[in-house]
Order: structure tokens, then sequence, then C-alpha cells
């Protein structure tokens, strides 16, 4: 992450790469498949994914060796932002050139606690695309961009939080919005790029129907010192209100239920076991 340009609204994490660092307001420990070194119980051709949130009490102390043996490699620890909102810039670019972007608001995660949007809606801020596009002109970027944002609660900032040359988990929502990325992409590699439209429908939203019930099993199960657990009617209430307000889904189709299927039998397994 080093050279990436401040300014107005974006600040970069402060990032520890072999620490574990605890303050006042508590430590967030978040950890996925990727690491920067190669892991010798994996194969070329295995895939795993480790993806857990735990908030640890402030003047708790970690136990370093264990959390290091679980995750096979030395975590990078970011501090706990107390955020308004969290937001998405998605992109496309072309050596260094913009060809599309996208935004999105997450209104809910996987977990009250915090994880992956199940219910987002598109959004176009100035400050936010400045941030995004900022970023990627600095290095001169090619290809796709999935870039993740806090807004700090204090502050009002954008802080960044990940980057990723992917297509994004929520691609759903920007292709219902208008932002079709699979397709500007193959655009893109046939010399089309002038065809592609970059405008999109801001307030479009779509839900990830199983992760939102993961959500609401996340209120039952699931406890942090640092988020206040809040009201399973007052969510379920929530849920069920823009679900009629905004029926967009992202998996579930009459024509194709497996995806929907699949992915609830995974949520009731993870949440409930």
């Amino acid at each position: 992450m080093h050279g990436v340009p401040r300014f107005g609204h974006q600040r970069q994490p402060r990032l520890h790469g072999s620490q574990l660092l605890l303050n006042s307001r508590g430590l967030c420990d978040t950890t996925n498949l990727l690491t920067e070194e190669s892991i010798e119980s994996f194969g070329p051709h295995d895939v795993a994914e480790v993806n857990t949130i735990k908030h640890l009490y402030p003047g708790e102390t970690p136990d370093v060796e264990v959390i290091i043996e679980e995750m096979n490699h030395v975590p990078i620890v970011q501090d706990y932002i107390r955020s308004a909102d969290e937001y998405v810039f998605g992109a496309l670019y072309d050596h260094g050139q913009p060809l599309a972007t996208f935004q999105h608001r997450q209104i809910r995660g996987d977990s009250y606690i915090g994880g992956g949007g199940v219910y987002r809606e598109a959004v176009s801020m100035p400050a936010l695309e400045e941030a995004g596009r900022t970023l990627l002109d600095s290095l001169e970027y090619h290809g796709l961009a999935c870039i993740e944002y806090m807004e700090d609660k204090e502050t009002g900032e954008f802080v960044l939080t990940e980057i990723n040359p992917r297509m994004w988990q929520s691609l759903p929502c920007a292709v219902q919005a208008g932002a079709d990325f699979p397709y500007y992409y193959w655009l893109s590699t046939q010399g089309l790029s002038s065809k592609i439209n970059h405008e999109y429908d801001v307030g479009v939203g779509s839900h990830l129907l199983y992760g939102e019930l993961g959500y609401l099993l996340s209120i039952l199960r699931e406890e942090s010192p640092l988020v206040d657990r809040p009201s399973l009617a007052t969510e379920l209430h929530a849920v069920l209100r823009s679900c009629y307000d905004m029926p967009r889904f992202d998996t579930l189709r009459a024509d194709d239920p497996r995806p929907f299927l699949r992915g609830l039998k995974y949520v009731i397994e993870k949440k409930l076991t």
C-alpha cells in the first residue's frame, strides 16, 4: 500500500504485518485466504477460506502464537474503525484510464458485527469517486478493481480497507443498476470500449437473501464489545420492508434455484453449528 496519495476524504489504514496491536478501543481480528508467504500445507490446486471476525475487549491480550497457528500465517491487524457507512467502489481501467466505475453503500452485512454486504444500494458520491479514481490513477491501474472504504464516523473521511483485482461478491447489485461489468470487460477485450455506457441507476438495491438470514441469526448468536446488538424485531422488520420495497435478489431465481438453496444450506450450517 506504499505510495498511495492521501487527500481530503481518504487516509490509509495503519497496517502492522508482524504485530498484534491492542488499543483502548479494542482490536478487530479478521482473516482470509490470501497471505504474503507460501503455506506448505497447501498445494497448487487447494482452495480454502478462513473468514472470521473476532473482537477483543479493551485490555484483553490475545495469544499471538495460538492465532498464528490457527491462521497458518502472521496476520495483518488493522485499527477498528467506528464507521458511519461502508462502501464499495468498483472500476474497470484500461492502462490507467477509467472505462467505467460504480459505487454502492452497504446497508447490511452478513453479521451485525461486520462482514460482507448482503443488502446494498447503488450510490453516486463525488468524494468517493475522487478517492477511488485517485488511488487507481496513481497506480496506473489496468483491469478490474474492487475497493472497499469505511466512512469514519468521527471524521467523515473515507478509510481504505482493501483493494482486490477482481469482480466483487456484490456484482449483481451493479448489474441490476445498469453497470454490467462482465459485459464491459468483454467489450474491452474486443477493442469495443467505446460502446461501454458507464452510467447506472442510483438507488437500486439488491439482496443476498440467504445472507439476510445470516444477518438475523448473528443477532441471536454473536456478540462484540465494540458493536451494540440491535433489536431482532427491529431488524427483522427492516429486512422484510426492504425486500418488499426493493424486490431484487442476487441469486433467487425460479428457473435456477440451486445457487440460492446451496447458499441457504451453507448459512444454516455456519450459523447454527
